[in-house]
């Protein structure tokens, strides 16, 4: 479940400014609102932002320790000093290690190279300096992308008679290392403190070659997309300079990496770049990256490219897997806490973050996947917007031997026996500094359009590329009720929907088939991308998410729904009365955020249960599996709520189709399910009479459920209709097969043959 809220509202003053802004740069207001929201709130920062370049980057000597570094590395180069260079084995790493290989090439200095494989650890470490020395023997040591909470392994090469050069990007510790430090989040004059640590390596690469070091920006560029840091200010700049090189002259190791790109853009980058080139460190073999980004050999970049192509795909496979393992630890011990910690025997340990990723977005809270090590779980931890995983692990440091990150990710280590001891306590922070609400996942949409989109406000959202962290796509919503939404060819997953004033593509969106053509008041957002056929430009809208208001509706599909379920076999129930069954639900609800699924079948029994009320909706089924509480109205058959703790029905159910693993089950015992036949006639007249109608009907387009066909053939009510279609289908006699009605002769059978006649009969007469 989501929740829309707008991404800007403005007070009289800040609307001022806005159209001020729309004036002098000749945008509609919505643009122009989307950039005052994102921070540029002038006319010279809107300039920049529109308008990124090279020309924008501020000068590296802002920098504290840049003066000294380029100091430093000058008396290396004149008294011919052994120099290495300590990366990281993440795209990040990779690429700075690169950029600052190649400025030193330039400055007059053949650096050693250096990356410890991922199970070696992160950052620096006594026996990878033991590595260098044994095989180079370094003069000095220039780290990118790491170092700055290497304090003691700083110390420990300076007492093997080599100089330090720090350059990172992380949040400094309480004890910085005791050498030249290069971190835009130092105290000083450099007013930006987001670059990545490529980025830093790029600013010492200006500082020892001048502007020759930008042809070194596509590399950069990468490494600012792959590492999350946000695209605003000079990483903006960064990133839109490195495509244009990319786009001018493709670098032969991407060329090697992609083929022939159509189409190159800052997703290109995060989504097919960025993946191959962590895969190698993810593979134990970040080496081979390293050496693809520093070979000026055709062959060896062939070779080393379809390498990185190679693991990128056994990656794949390999955390699919994996991903599976953890989901199935997740069913076998529940996800109620605020926090979900899993521990593998012989998980990746290059893999874990990726799937720790999926896990915190698919459950909607923080996630810390562990592999063991002997008596020591090495963990990564990823988590969600609005909660700080690194927060939390600091002020649960009591049970952690290490830790490292920042607010979205972190590296853990933990002994085994402090495993537990964990869990309760990051539990625990987590629900004393966070409501629920802060788990619910958020869109934030720029603007709800009401008819056609404005083919202007379309072409001005170009401007805004690239996009990334920081600096999303904008996003709409469109208010919807019945739909035309149909798969865009027969069994496709992937639907197309119009006459809502443009036209929409739901790739993926098969499961919210039945929501787009109810009634059921719901939003669409959506991106929206011009394009272009024989000539003819158009705007099309992308959906990313559909959302249920919460509003009840769609009777024909929900009675459906509930027809269907009477075929299935009586579930076995603790009743309770209605007054006690709603004190359940709230105690359940108060102990504990997770967990309880309560479903309702028709709208008067939710006036009983007052308790039930302020859950999160959903209809028809789950649009999460995060088991968040929920009031879930009018199931699917195939709705899967075994992942819940306790369910609970509002009426005394006549059946349960739905999946409820190890639930524990409740009903009222004094409201009987089935009002909603109450209307009907079951009688064999009333029967034989539809049946003798849908004869008449044969051949018509119904769509291929019973809600949509009893609005196709009318008759006596769609309540009745849609009963005997379900019947007379059970029994044999009819098919919708291929959304047209069909009768099957040459079958006889009785109505008590058919398990929903005759459990209708039986509420129909308990009622």
């Amino acid at each position: 479940m989501k929740k829309i809220v707008r991404e800007f509202h403005f007070s009289l003053q800040e609307l001022h400014t806005v159209e001020e802004i729309a004036r002098t740069f000749g945008l509609t207001e919505t643009t122009a609102g989307i950039l005052f929201a994102r921070g540029l709130d002038d006319g010279e920062k809107v300039k920049r932002f529109l308008h990124p370049s090279r020309g924008n980057l501020l000068s590296p000597f802002l920098m504290s320790g840049m003066k000294e570094a380029h100091e430093l590395l000058s008396r290396a180069r004149e008294e011919g000093w052994r120099v290495a260079v300590f990366g990281d084995y993440d795209a990040d790493g990779i690429g700075a290690s690169a950029i600052l290989y190649r400025a030193l090439q330039r400055f007059g200095i053949e650096a050693y190279l250096y990356v410890p494989e991922r199970e070696e650890g992160y950052g620096m470490s006594v026996a990878a300096i033991d590595a260098i020395f044994d095989e180079f023997l370094p003069d000095l040591i220039v780290t990118v992308d790491c170092g700055i909470s290497n304090y003691r392994e700083v110390e420990y090469i300076k007492e093997q008679g080599a100089y330090v050069i720090v350059t990172d990007h992380h949040e400094l510790p309480e004890r910085l290392p005791d050498c030249i430090c290069i971190n835009p989040k130092l105290q000083d004059d450099y007013p930006y403190d987001n670059l990545c640590g490529a980025g830093v390596a790029l600013k010492l690469a200006v500082a020892l070659i001048g502007e020759e070091a930008y042809d070194l920006l596509d590399l950069c560029a990468l490494s600012t997309v792959a590492d999350s840091v946000p695209l605003t200010g000079e990483n903006r700049d960064i990133v839109a300079e490195g495509l244009r090189l990319m786009q001018t002259e493709l670098r032969p190791v991407f060329e090697a990496l992609l083929g022939k790109p159509t189409e190159l853009s800052a997703q290109t980058l995060a989504f097919t770049l960025a993946p191959r080139v962590n895969a190698a460190g993810r593979m134990g073999d970040a080496r081979a990256a390293l050496r693809l980004f520093t070979s000026d050999d055709g062959a060896e970049i062939a070779e080393l490219a379809a390498k990185l192509n190679s693991y990128n795909m056994e990656r794949q496979r390999l955390c699919d897997d994996l991903y599976e393992l953890a989901r199935a630890q997740i069913a076998a011990q529940g996800a109620y806490k605020n926090i979900v910690m899993l521990v593998g025997e012989n998980w990746h340990p290059g893999l874990i973050g990726i799937v720790a990723a999926r896990i915190a977005e698919e459950y909607s809270r923080p996630a810390i996947l562990f592999v063991r090590k002997g008596n020591m779980l090495r963990g990564s931890a990823r988590s969600i917007d609005g909660v700080n995983i690194f927060e939390a692990l600091r002020n649960c440091s009591a049970y952690i031997e290490e830790f490292g990150g920042h607010s979205q990710a972190a590296g853990v280590n933990v002994k085994e026996e402090c495993f537990e001891a964990l869990a309760r306590a990051l539990d625990e922070y987590v629900a004393a500094h966070y409501a629920r609400e802060d788990f619910i996942p958020v869109i934030g949409v720029s603007e709800e359009i009401d008819g056609a989109f404005p083919r202007t406000l379309a072409h001005e959202l170009e401007l805004l590329e690239p996009f990334g962290v920081g600096n999303r796509r904008p996003v709409f919503s469109v208010s919807l009720g019945r739909t035309n939404a149909a798969p865009i060819k027969p069994f496709s997953p992937h639907l197309a929907l119009s006459g809502t004033g443009m036209d929409f593509m739901y790739f993926g969106g098969y499961a919210d088939l039945k929501l787009l053509r109810s009634d059921v008041p719901k939003h669409a957002v959506f991106e929206c991308n011009l394009s272009s056929f024989r000539g003819k430009e158009s705007v099309k809208g992308f959906i990313r998410a559909l959302v249920y208001d919460g509003s009840i509706g769609g009777e024909e599909e929900s009675f459906e729904n509930f027809v269907r379920s009477l075929a299935a076999k009586p579930a076995s129930c603790e009743l309770l009365p209605a007054s006690e069954l709603n004190d359940r639900i709230r105690a359940l609800d108060e102990g504990c955020a997770y967990g309880l699924c309560v479903v309702a079948q028709e709208k008067e029994s939710l006036k009983r249960f007052p308790a039930a009320g302020g859950l999160p909706k959903e209809i028809f089924r789950l649009t999460s599996g995060n088991v968040r509480n929920v009031l879930l109205f009018s199931p699917d058959l195939d709705c899967d709520l075994s992942a819940y703790r306790d369910i609970v029905f509002l009426e005394n159910p006549a059946a349960l189709p739905q999946r409820t693993g190890k639930a524990r089950l409740y009903a009222a015992e004094d409201i009987c399910g089935g009002a909603q036949l109450s209307g009907l006639d079951l009688s064999r007249e009333a029967m034989v009479a539809e049946f003798t109608a849908l004869r008449r009907a044969e051949g018509i387009e119904t769509g291929t459920s019973y809600a949509e066909a009893a609005r196709s053939l009318g008759g006596n009510g769609w309540a009745q209709t849609i009963f005997a279609l379900a019947v007379f289908e059970e029994l044999g006699l009819i098919s919708l097969e291929g959304g047209r009605l069909g009768i099957i002769r040459g079958t006889k059978t009785e109505l008590t043959n058919s398990a929903i006649y005759s459990a209708a009969l039986r509420l129909h007469d308990m009622r």
